[in-house]
């Protein structure tokens, strides 16, 4: 007589259990901090300027589609590896170099031309300090208020935190800080425009939904932001009003849309500091050969790390040799696919290409 003994496992009592997927109790995290953060900047919402509340609006949306983009992003696979990874070297010695090459002078860029890193310190950083001077106003986590002997009060979370003269430097790069920005954003946007409409390698790969709609985007609410002011100051009001309703409307809409566009990579700029120190970490540890020319082109992490996600996910490149396909150099691989189609061992014709190096 065989005995049975049966194992009762108790239910495992957890809050993931109150979600469809993980992704669904990250998503519903981030929208509950992003209104705790909205009642405490408008002041338990009593701190409203209906001026602004279009652009509230218009904010949240964007706040709530970046989280979505960025929590979708993040729970893939790949993502999550050298995300892990490289918080765990977040205090890496080479990290505040690497976070101001990436986020502010943007050094990457350099090596294709000073052309292109003008234009993208422009746009970038036009579009970064836009967003410090917006969001607080927005949210009512800053105001500006003016005395009767003309000096000029900056309001911070309630706390006066500075007083100026109203027609001091200070003041006068508060008044036109956006204004400052929008002719940055706008000096980029026509670099770029410039460059891919004369660059004819540059126009060939260009779509215009996803290449040249965000930049006629920001072209258009810088513009008629700088209309906003030049109203006010030279047509003495004249036209106000109707400029203002559709400067708030291409705000609203370029709000909306940046998540799921191509300019989303702004916001999600940081996460390349993470990527390098992964590279870099790993590279310094051991290199991986190709299997073919045997040129050290990835670290072994990285490569090991490849072939385990595309496990996960059921995809295998096995070659008749024995290797995986990540196991190749990027020439080389190159050369593997196209001896799939003209029966020639390319691949183990050991030629490089003559661009295989180049920068940019």
């Amino acid at each position: 007589m065989q005995a049975k003994a049966a194992v009762n496992e108790k239910p495992v009592h957890s809050i993931d259990n109150a979600f469809a997927s993980k992704f669904a109790k990250s998503m519903f995290l981030a929208v509950c901090g992003l209104l705790i953060l909205t009642f405490i900047g408008t002041r338990m919402f009593t701190h409203v300027d209906l001026n602004l509340y279009g652009y509230m609006v218009g904010t949240i949306v964007f706040i709530g589609g970046f989280f979505y983009r960025f929590i979708a992003w993040g729970e893939r696979p790949p993502t999550k590896i050298f995300i892990k990874k490289g918080i765990k070297l977040i205090f890496r010695k080479s990290t505040p170099k690497t976070s101001v090459e990436h986020l502010a002078t943007y050094r990457f860029i350099w090596n294709r031309g000073i052309y292109r890193w003008t234009q993208h310190v422009l746009i970038g950083w036009g579009c970064i300090l836009a967003c410090c001077v917006t969001f607080p106003l927005v949210f009512g986590w800053m105001y500006f208020t003016m005395d009767d002997n003309g000096m000029y009060n900056i309001i911070l979370f309630g706390m006066q935190i500075m007083t100026v003269p109203a027609e001091g430097i200070i003041a006068n790069l508060s008044y036109n800080a956006l204004n400052i920005t929008a002719v940055m954003v706008i000096s980029g946007v026509c670099m770029v425009l410039y460059r891919r409409f004369k660059n004819m390698q540059a126009r060939a790969e260009q779509k215009f939904m996803y290449d040249f709609l965000p930049l006629i985007m920001l072209l258009l609410v810088s513009i008629t932001g700088l209309l906003l002011t030049f109203l006010n100051i030279f047509m003495h009001g004249e036209g106000q009003p109707a400029m203002s309703l559709i400067h708030q409307w291409t705000v609203i809409i370029t709000l909306i849309y940046l998540p799921f566009g191509k300019l989303a990579h702004i916001p999600f700029r940081p996460m390349s500091v993470l990527a390098k120190n992964y590279r870099e970490h790993y590279g310094e540890q051991s290199m991986k050969k190709c299997k073919v020319c045997e040129t050290e082109f990835v670290s072994t992490e990285q490569s090991k790390d490849i072939v385990e996600v595309l496990g996960v996910n059921d995809i295998h490149f096995k070659t008749e040799e024995g290797y995986h396909l990540a196991e190749l150099c990027l020439p080389c691989r190159r050369k593997y696919r196209i001896a799939q189609f003209s029966g020639f061992p390319t691949h183990e014709v050991k030629v490089k290409e003559a661009n295989q190096n180049a920068k940019g």
